[in-house]
Parts: C-alpha cells; sequence; structure tokens
C-alpha cells in the first residue's frame, strides 16, 4: 500500500457519465487550465456498468478511463454502489430499506438499501470486484472510492434477524443480554433472542431521541454502524483481491452522529471526509472536524474529497462563498492535515436536485466566471507547493477525547436535561484552544494517551473497558486531565455504575457527587473563585446542571453563589501521584473555561503558536524537521497583525515577513524557517 500521494491531489467528482462526449474535451482543457490533477469517477454510475442483472457494460467507462489516463490525471475511482438500479428494486425488494417509522421505502433516492440484504451485499461485492479486475494495472488510478457517504439506518426483518445475530454473539446467553439492558425493568424479561424486536417508533421509542430501554437501542447504533462498515469491507476486500497494494477509502461526513468513525478508520488505508459548513458556521467548528478526521488514524493525514467551489444546494440558505473564501478554507484543510483539496463537482449539474450545486465549470460552460478564475488561481498555488506538505504531521500535546458510544448514550437517557447535547460540550473545550492557537488532536478512547501533556474530556458519561484505569495511569505519571458534570456516570450497557457518581473517575477526581440539578432554561447559577486562584472574575455564570458535590480528596478552586448548595464546590483541582485532575461540575460560561485551559496549559509549558486575535488561524505542519505555519484570515476584510515568523518565507508569494503583516480579506500564508 502506498504511504502517501506523489503529488497534492486536486478535483473533485467528475460526472461525464452526465454529458454528451463532445463536452468531454472541453472539460479536459479546462481542468489542466486550472491545474486540476486528479477526478473522482463513477461515483453513481451501477445502472449504467450492470443495466441487468446478468449484464455489464464497460465501454463508456472504459472511455472516460482512457481520456484520463491519457492526459496524466490522477484517478479516484468509486465502486458505484450508493444507488441501487431499479431492476434490482423491482426483482429483490429486500434490498430497500425500512425506516424508524416502519415504512417500507420503494425505488428511489440514494443510500436506498438495506446494509444487511444478502442480495445488496452480493451485487455490491461483484460490481467492485469486477472494477478491480478490469482496471487492476491502471497505474494512473491512485485511490479507490468504496461507495459514497454511508449514513443512514433499516429496521427491516433482514435487520432484525441480524440484530439478533450479532447479540448473540455479543452476550452468549439471554440471561446476559437481559442484565445488560435491565429488561427486569417493566417486566420486559426476554425469554428467547426471538423476541428481540427492532428498537424503533413501533417499539421502545416514543421519539426518535428517546427510548425506555436505551441499552437496546445503544446497541442497535453499534449494530447499524458495524453492519455498514461490513458493507464497505465486502467491497474494499474485493477491490483487495486483484490490486494488492490499492490505497482503499470512503468518504465520511465529519462529526456523523450514526457511525462510530474511529471503528470505520481502523479499516480504511486514508480517511476522506466531505466539508459542508454552512454560511453562518464557525471556523473553529470546522477546525475541529477537521481535526477529527485526523485523530480518527491517530494523526496521519487525510483527503478532503468533497467541498463546493462556492455555493451548495440543500441547506436553507445557500449563500454564495465571497472572494477568497473557498481559498481559505481550502488552505484551513491542508492546515489541519489534508493531503488533497477536492470538490463537489466539476461541472454542475442540468437537472435533479444538485442542478444549483456550486461546480467549477458553471452552467455558463466557460472559463469566465468569478468561481473558476478563483479555482485556478487555487491550482497554481497548489501546484507551486509541489510535494512539499505531503505526509507532513501535526504535533499537538493537548487532546480531547471523543467516543461515539457516548455521544449515543448520552442523548438516549432521559433527563435530566434535554438541552443537554455531546457536540456542544466538545466544541467549547476545543474553542478555548483554538483561540489562543494552540495545536489539538481529537482522540479515541483507544489511542495512546502518553503522547499528551493534557487530556480533555467533556462529559464523559459512559465509562468502558478500562478507561479509567488508562487515565489514573495518565495522570499518575504527570499528566493533566479536565472534565465535566455527567462523567463517570454509566457502563458500556448505559446501566448506572453504582456507589456513587462520578463512579470510576472518583479516586481519580477526589469527589463524590451526591445530586445533579437541573436548571429551568431561563435560570442560572453562580460560580465565585476561591480567594487566591488563577481565576480573574469575582464571580462567573453557569447553567443548565448543576452537581452538587463533596470534597474527598480534590480542594475547591470555586464554589456555587446561590441556591441551597451556595458554598458548596463546583470546580475542584486533585493532586493524583504526579499528576492533576480537574472537574467542572456546572455548565460554565466560556470565559472560565477559557481561563482554566490557558492555567493548566501554562502550568505544563504548553505555548501558543502565536499571539494573533483569534480570527487570525495559525496552525502547523512538521515534515522532515521543517516547520510549516499557516496564517489564515478568516475575515472578509484586512487586517494587521504582529508575526513572530520575522524573516520567514511565505511559500505561496516568496516574500520574507515582516514584523508587522497585512492580511487581506480571507488571506493566507505558508511560512517556513528559511535561513
Amino acid at each position: 500500500m502506498p504511504k502517501s500521494f506523489k503529488r497534492m491531489l486536486y478535483g473533485g467528482d467528475y460526472n461525464p457519465e452526465q454529458w454528451p462526449e463532445d463536452i468531454w474535451s472541453e472539460d479536459m482543457r479546462l481542468f489542466k487550465k486550472a491545474e486540476i490533477n486528479s477526478v473522482t469517477i463513477n461515483v453513481f454510475s451501477w445502472v449504467r456498468i450492470q443495466p441487468s442483472e446478468n449484464e455489464y457494460c464497460f465501454e463508456e467507462l472504459d472511455k472516460i478511463i482512457h481520456m484520463l489516463s491519457e492526459a496524466n490525471f490522477d484517478i479516484v475511482l468509486a465502486t458505484s454502489t450508493a444507488s441501487l438500479p431499479a431492476w434490482m428494486v423491482k426483482r429483490y425488494p429486500d434490498v430497500t430499506r425500512t425506516d424508524f417509522e416502519g415504512r417500507k421505502y420503494k425505488f428511489g433516492g440514494r443510500h436506498n438499501f438495506c446494509p444487511n440484504s444478502l442480495t445488496y451485499q452480493k451485487y455490491s461485492v461483484k460490481i467492485a470486484e469486477k472494477l478491480a479486475e478490469r482496471y487492476a494495472s491502471n497505474s494512473h488510478i491512485t485511490c479507490w472510492h468504496i461507495c459514497n457517504e454511508y449514513h443512514g439506518e433499516c429496521y427491516c426483518e433482514n435487520c432484525e434477524k441480524a440484530f439478533r445475530v450479532w447479540l448473540k454473539d455479543k452476550y452468549k446467553t439471554i440471561n446476559d443480554l437481559n442484565r445488560a439492558w435491565n429488561m427486569s425493568f417493566w417486566g420486559h424479561t426476554l425469554q428467547d433472542w426471538d423476541e428481540i424486536v427492532v428498537p424503533n417508533a413501533l417499539s421502545e421509542h416514543f421519539e426518535p431521541r428517546y427510548t425506555f430501554f436505551s441499552g437496546m437501542s445503544l446497541d442497535y447504533k453499534r449494530f447499524n454502524s458495524e453492519g455498514l462498515m461490513n458493507n464497505y469491507i465486502g467491497e474494499r476486500d474485493a477491490v483487495r483481491r486483484y490490486v494488492p497494494d490499492a490505497l482503499i477509502t470512503t468518504n465520511l461526513m465529519g462529526t456523523y452522529k450514526p457511525l462510530d468513525y474511529f471503528k470505520w478508520a481502523k479499516e480504511m488505508d486514508i480517511v476522506s471526509w466531505d466539508n459542508y459548513p454552512s454560511y453562518d458556521t464557525p471556523v473553529s467548528e470546522v477546525a475541529m472536524n477537521h481535526d477529527l478526521m485526523r485523530g480518527l488514524k491517530s494523526g496521519k493525514p487525510f483527503m478532503l474529497m468533497e467541498q463546493t467551489p462556492s455555493q451548495q444546494n440543500w441547506q436553507p440558505y445557500n449563500s454564495l462563498k465571497r472572494p477568497g473564501k473557498m481559498r481559505a478554507q481550502s488552505f484551513q484543510a491542508v492546515a489541519h492535515g489534508a493531503d488533497t483539496v477536492q470538490f463537489f463537482q466539476l461541472r454542475r449539474s442540468q437537472g435533479a436536485c444538485e442542478k444549483f450545486h456550486g461546480a467549477v465549470i458553471e452552467h455558463a460552460g466557460h472559463e469566465h466566471t468569478r468561481v473558476f478564475r478563483e479555482t485556478e488561481a487555487l491550482g497554481r498555488d497548489l501546484k507551486k507547493l509541489g510535494d512539499t506538505l505531503i505526509d507532513s504531521t501535526i504535533e499537538a500535546r493537548v487532546g480531547i477525547l471523543f467516543d461515539w458510544d457516548t455521544w449515543w448514550a448520552l442523548e438516549y437517557t432521559s433527563g435530566p436535561h434535554e438541552d443537554l447535547t455531546y457536540l456542544p460540550q466538545i466544541q467549547r473545550y476545543y474553542d478555548a484552544l483554538y483561540k489562543k492557537h494552540i495545536p489539538v488532536d481529537i482522540v479515541g478512547m483507544d489511542d495512546d494517551f502518553e503522547r499528551y501533556d493534557l487530556l480533555i474530556a467533556p462529559v464523559l458519561y459512559m465509562i468502558k473497558g478500562k478507561i479509567d484505569k488508562k487515565l489514573e495511569n495518565f495522570v499518575a505519571k504527570g499528566g493533566r486531565f479536565i472534565t465535566t458534570f455527567m462523567s463517570g456516570i454509566v457502563d458500556e450497557t448505559d446501566n448506572v455504575i453504582l456507589g456513587g457518581y462520578p463512579g470510576k473517575l472518583r479516586d481519580l477526581l477526589g469527589i463524590w457527587v451526591e445530586e445533579i440539578d437541573a436548571l429551568l432554561p431561563d435560570h442560572a447559577n453562580t460560580i465565585v473563585p476561591i480567594d487566591g486562584t488563577f481565576l480573574r472574575d469575582a464571580v462567573y455564570q453557569c447553567n443548565m446542571l448543576c452537581d452538587i458535590i463533596h470534597l474527598e480528596k480534590a480542594e475547591a478552586i470555586a464554589l456555587y453563589g446561590e441556591d441551597f448548595y451556595k458554598g458548596m464546590p463546583v470546580l475542584t483541582k486533585n493532586k493524583y501521584k504526579e499528576g492533576t485532575a480537574y472537574y467542572i461540575g456546572s455548565n460554565a460560561e466560556q470565559k472560565l473555561i477559557d481561563e482554566l485551559i490557558v492555567h493548566v496549559c501554562k502550568d505544563k509549558g504548553i505555548s501558543s503558536l502565536a499571539e494573533v486575535p483569534e480570527f487570525v488561524e495559525v496552525s502547523c505542519r512538521t515534515k522532515n524537521n521543517n516547520k510549516y505555519y499557516f496564517i489564515i484570515n478568516h475575515l472578509n476584510e484586512s487586517v494587521e497583525v504582529s508575526l513572530p515568523f520575522v524573516g520567514y518565507k511565505d511559500l505561496l508569494t516568496d516574500k520574507i515577513t515582516l514584523e508587522k503583516e497585512m492580511l487581506k480579506p480571507f488571506d493566507v500564508k505558508i511560512l517556513v524557517d528559511h535561513s
């Protein structure tokens, strides 16, 4: 398997099958003009390749691949299995999904297949195998792209039967399953495996988010994620049989809740993902998504598989990207670990639901558009960089723990507060680091914690496996650990860990939480620092949840200012062997979080990359002992900044950096010490 690309791939989704052949040659001219060097093809061509059950037609795809190979493009070849052919649905009704409400799908849409349909599994693997057999010797195929944006869930009889098999393999006995799901509650104890039904609107759910038996619904999340992943593995292995050294991926979707991407990444050669922020998405949220994608494979570079050159079509308000913003967003992805910059799409579709989704070649059909000029300019920038940044890494001393099981379980739980959701809590701690320009990794539970000096785990609701011992070992060796309310509450089956909150984290944190108060949406409490702490203000706000905390070994840093628990601890610090663990017992205002992060980073000697305003992003990639600093102005206005990189060379302009630099709207600099 190749370790990296030979050049930074620049291009995107290309659908020549949607256009007459006389347009293809014009596409080739325009792609070359824009310095595009790669194309992703065959994403939705299943029915064109296999128009009937026993008929395969490769003539059109042969022409496309030959044309692209002759023009020296890197080809990302998809297996086209995201949309079912109509003939398959007509002949084999088992291939379509049943939704959460119990309704059976007909032909239509995409990702309309049941992951546990034996028919779908058979034919998806077969077409992947035929593609690999036919094009195995083509050296221009740089990457294989399995399916497309796996998503969704199915609740059909196929899935119900497969779920029972999955559960039997996991729990072995029906009694162990009953204990795991706490089925003695409401007299739901099961006597046999065939009494298990899928948890949906017809059974255990009273809303999509809320369930009577969270252990069951949590297992169905795991089952569905693994089922779709097995579809991917089936096609991947089919390709591998004919192309043993193939680089194989599928495009992920950032913080997509239904699929556990840490497990998926273990089956992928390289992570790729599709970045579609809306007009008002904070740049820090996009940055965190990039860092998550990099973190899925422990810091390895990833592929930016899709973004729009300008306009989207499927969001409520599909604003144009202002001049320069596409370039800034592209380089933001590179700054956080992307080794490709790719678009959906290269030529804008004429009809159907994506006809107003932006493209490099607009409906005008020529290069005389703003979007094309910006694409061409970015192509020149990337060509100039060559392979300088390929396979470079990001050095971070801070990690934020991210766990899909915790996400699912936390948001399935009924109580104590419906406004508590997982991602906003993660984002708040990420933002505290982002605006101080401190590099951060998003870390999975199986990753090596010893690489970091500071680990942060907001709302670490679920303690599974030996994660508590792993955290204790990390802190004991001198690490710093920060966690919050609603942590250490349940085990991996979503049953409460008895003996007092925060369960198995109690010794590490040195506290006992007796009760959890839920505040109404318009209510708040206050946090009052104890004299002599690092907190700067006399009082801070907090809301949503308030833990009533008793100190065991920990010391209090701040106390509640109101209600019957006034004067009780809310922010605590516990020395644990060589390290320190902090606990925030309420949903504190952002300023307090920022000050805590700054204090702990200073304590461990973790410094900012640069002291610049938070709307100017500073990131760094490292390769062969060279550090490449990205300076990105995310504002649509010019700003003057003082930089600590005086005398460094800007790889994009060849200019030498001054102490004060004027950054244009959405400006980008990539600086390296060339002394």
